[in-house]
């Protein structure tokens, strides 16, 4: 009788692996909260709280597991973008979805790896191939199509999701260069703080300027609840991909991510009774195509630089 044994590096994986899958879960969780705050809650005031609520449950975090709460030396400018970065994304999705059905602004908001890859092309410098840059095109025509629909409902509203895209692609880069130089878990942390100290005067002062997104309401009842709910989940959620991409490499996460938009067409549907229609769907698949052969051209790149190398 014979017995299967997987390796170290196998058993990290998989960890990688079930992490990526529990993101994939709790991740739309934050969209759910975020919508059913914007029912009585302004948009600048929902993104504010997610990085009140944040920050808050993670400095247990961080002492528990030893990182303390002091910042390493020579990252602050990276992470007052990142903070920048992640408020404006953050900001978009939610003033898309006080309109639009989450399902159909997270699948527009999917086409930021596409974002990254044209940064990554015509700002870095880095080589795309032609086949990659034709998956990107593929992937925005797909994106156009779930924006049609919502376009012609909502309006410019629609364009919201796209915002998020080119917003969370920057966080992404900036992201990458930090996990060099600090641990995910104070990176979060960090983050959260500089965020909420950089919304707290924005949305005093245009509080006092009657901006309707970015006034200042008392929550009253469940808001509590959701606006609660949106920083829990954030933080929970990044966490189970912090650590899932330091366990997995990014090539095998990426395309469980996709995952994300079937628990969001559930969810949506379960919460508001929101299905996408036809168009939507077709544009969805689209995107989740051409983002899993980016994801493939990516691997065969790196094997041939990997055996250039050798």
């Amino acid at each position: 009788m014979t017995h299967t044994m997987t390796t170290p590096a196998a058993d990290r994986t998989l960890l990688g692996i079930a992490l990526m899958l529990a993101f994939c879960i709790t991740a739309p969780l934050i969209d759910v909260a975020s919508k059913l705050a914007t029912a009585t809650i302004p948009v600048g005031q929902i993104t504010l709280a997610r990085f009140l609520v944040q920050g808050a449950l993670m400095v247990p975090v961080c002492l528990l597991l030893g990182h303390g709460l002091r910042r390493p030396p020579g990252v602050a400018r990276a992470l007052i973008w990142r903070a920048v970065f992640l408020i404006l994304s953050t900001y978009t999705f939610v003033g898309a979805v006080r309109f639009m059905p989450v399902a159909d602004a997270l699948a527009i908001a999917f086409v930021e790896p596409f974002v990254i890859l044209l940064i990554a092309r015509f700002w870095l410098n880095e080589p795309v191939g032609p086949r990659r840059l034709a998956a990107v095109a593929v992937g925005f025509a797909g994106a156009l199509l779930v924006i049609q629909p919502s376009f012609a409902r909502f309006g410019l509203v629609a364009l919201l999701p796209l915002g998020t895209a080119v917003t969370f692609a920057l966080y992404m880069l900036v992201t990458r260069s930090l996990s060099q130089r600090m641990d995910p878990v104070p990176m979060q942390f960090h983050t959260s703080v500089i965020a909420a100290a950089i919304c707290l005067p924005v949305l005093l002062v245009t509080d006092r300027l009657a901006i309707p997104t970015m006034t200042i309401v008392p929550p009253q009842g469940t808001a509590w609840l959701w606006l609660a709910g949106v920083g829990g989940a954030s933080a929970v959620a990044h966490l189970f991909m912090s650590y899932a991409l330091k366990f997995a490499p990014s090539q095998v996460l990426a395309p469980i991510h996709y995952s994300e938009i079937v628990t969001a067409v559930a969810l949506g549907w379960m919460v508001f009774g929101d299905l996408p229609n036809a168009l939507s769907v077709t544009g969805i698949v689209i995107i989740i195509g051409s983002g899993l052969y980016v994801v493939y051209r990516e691997r065969l790149a790196d094997r041939k630089l990997r055996a250039q190398a050798e």
